[in-house]
């Protein structure tokens, strides 16, 4: 009992010390505040986690608070990117309007050529690409932050029987499809409505198993820009909540023995992946 106590105290005084050091992060710009709205929400399913564990898991208890600063960390890194990204889109805005300011200026003062006037274009628009290209970039960090992360990831090998009901089993050979189910995290950053989950799974040689027939096809890493071939997309009308999930794949074939890789994706991020065994 004195162990469980003692660790419910550190806790508890590690989720306070983080929830203190992501309110100190906030200002008045609204996305920042919903990311970390969003953090601060992840920490909370963190801790309750933990706390579930203190009663049932001791040592799982210790390693999950120890990894609870690392998260932190992570967490403190995402925010503050975004606000220097944020802080770099403004300074560019306020240059590029004061630079068109003193151009009108220029142009009714100075009567410029048409080739001094061609040349100061050229470099309005090339500053404009560049403007492009940082919010193209802060653009990919806020659908980063909007993707849908994943957990309790879980895959289960089923068998049809002559009655038509599956039933679980871990033999290869006796299962003709997989059922993989996972829950949605809450994230308030992303726009409720419909979703699209990729989700992939690998053989035991790393090939994904695809059949174009049953809704395989290819996807783009919103990270890497690399084609990623997927096994099956699974749609939901996501609500900002934590919802399970579950899909089924019967490629009428036999499956191979050995350790399997699944992963699922969300706006082209991995927001979760597991393995799992056939015998």
């Amino acid at each position: 009992m004195e162990e469980t106590e003692r660790l419910k105290e550190e806790l508890e005084n590690q989720y306070n010390e983080a929830l203190a050091e992501l309110e100190t992060m906030r200002g008045t710009n609204e996305e920042l505040n919903s990311l970390i709205d969003q953090k601060e929400a992840e920490l909370k399913d963190s801790r309750d986690k933990i706390d579930r564990l203190i009663k049932s898991d001791l040592a799982g208890a210790k390693s999950e608070i120890k990894n609870l600063k690392s998260q932190l960390n992570q967490y403190v890194t995402e925010i503050n990117d975004l606000k220097a990204q944020n802080v770099q889109l403004t300074e560019a805005n306020t240059q590029l309007s004061e630079e068109k300011t003193m151009l009108q200026t220029d142009l009714e003062q100075q009567k410029m050529t048409n080739e001094e006037l061609a040349a100061t274009k050229a470099a309005l628009v090339s500053e404009k690409d560049q403007l492009s290209n940082r919010n193209q970039d802060l653009t990919k960090t806020v659908n980063f932050a909007s993707a849908i992360k994943v957990e309790d990831l879980e895959v289960n090998g089923l068998a049809t029987k002559d009655s038509g009901k599956a039933v679980k089993k871990t033999a290869a050979k006796n299962i003709d499809q997989l059922e993989i189910c996972f829950n949605t995290t809450v994230n308030e950053v992303a726009t409720p409505g419909r979703e699209y989950f990729y989700i992939r799974v690998i053989s035991p040689t790393g090939e994904t198993l695809a059949i174009e027939e049953l809704g395989s096809g290819i996807m783009t890493s919103s990270k890497t820009n690399e084609k990623i071939r997927y096994t099956q997309v699974k749609e939901y009308d996501y609500s900002n909540d934590a919802s399970h999930i579950c899909a089924n794949w019967a490629p009428n074939a036999p499956f191979q023995e050995g350790t399997y890789q699944v992963e699922v994706y969300n706006k082209g991020f991995l927001t979760g992946s597991s393995t799992f065994k056939l015998k």
